[in-house]
């Protein structure tokens, strides 16, 4: 008996270390809008960079905030290359079952995640942000802090090396949709294709790292194969993972990436089934469709 009791205490205290994707900070009876305004308000005062929003999948139930920071731009800096993609992260407000949820995308499960092996190089802007995130949330309202997104978590060794199943990508297993004579010309083209009217991507945000030629992107699918149609299949639980969204893309020097579907859809939805994943199986080809536009 004592040897069950310790064995179910270990497998406790091992799932209290693990991470899981996001963070359940608030929950209120503000309606989005009302929350919207206290949010940015209090994003902004704790040094957080507001860098794009949006209504995902077209939603009038989920809105998001995309930020970045010192923090974050230093930790990228530090590192480089497909780190890039550590750029921002992103805060979701979700009304769901009478009531409005406000959560945010872990940023150590996320750190771990981009960085891998490197990620001791840069906790401490981590832990620094995580900080600012407590504050922000916490002169808002009532802060949760319930972590959420994974019945158990991953550890840091299994975010690291993640990959959903064997033959699935790799964090570095990226798409390189193009590759051009510059870093310029790729920016170039990029906001030039951008700006397309028939385009079915719409471009939130920008942000470069100085002295880097690194650029993030971040975009919202719309159209029959977007956002609107796979957002519904894959985020059955609750709270909601509206902070998944939106989708990036990464000017690294003269090459333009982006996380494989596989990748990226999983590490957001690491609990997700087989059977769900089958059903999206056109995604992650309808994603890179939809980028594919912007370097043609």
């Amino acid at each position: 008996m004592k040897l069950l009791l310790f064995l179910a205490l270990s497998l406790n205290w091992v799932n209290a270390q693990n991470l899981k994707p996001y963070v359940l900070a608030l929950e209120t009876t503000d309606n989005i809008a009302e929350i919207k305004d206290k949010l940015s308000i209090n994003l902004q005062q704790n040094g957080i960079e507001v860098v794009g929003q949006y209504q995902p999948a077209n939603d009038a139930n989920r809105w998001i905030f995309i930020f970045t920071s010192p923090e974050l731009k230093s930790a990228v800096k530090e590192v480089g290359e497909l780190t890039g993609f550590a750029a921002s992260l992103r805060l979701a407000i979700t009304s769901e079952n009478g009531k409005t949820l406000v959560s945010y995308t872990n940023p150590v499960y996320w750190g771990n995640a981009y960085f891998r092996k490197d990620f001791p190089k840069v906790s401490s802007n981590y832990t620094k942000l995580s900080s600012k995130l407590e504050n922000a949330m916490e002169a808002t309202g009532a802060f949760k802090n319930l972590a959420f997104g994974s019945e158990k978590g991953l550890s840091e060794k299994e975010l690291r090396k993640y990959h959903y199943m064997f033959a699935m990508p790799y964090f570095d297993d990226t798409i390189e949709l193009a590759s051009f004579n510059s870093y310029q010309t790729a920016i170039n083209t990029i906001e030039t294709a951008a700006k397309e009217k028939n385009s079915n991507l719409e471009l939130l945000y920008k942000i470069e790292i100085p002295g880097k030629d690194l650029a993030l992107y971040g975009f919202g699918i719309k159209g029959e194969k977007g956002e609107a149609k796979f957002l519904p299949i894959i985020d059955i639980g609750s709270p909601k993972h509206t902070a998944f969204l939106p989708y990036e893309v990464l000017v690294m020097g003269n090459e333009v990436h982006m996380l494989h579907g596989r990748y990226r859809i999983a590490i957001a939805f690491p609990d997700l089934t087989m059977g769900t994943f089958s059903k999206i199986m056109s995604t992650p080809g309808d994603i890179e469709d939809s980028l594919m536009q912007l370097v043609k």
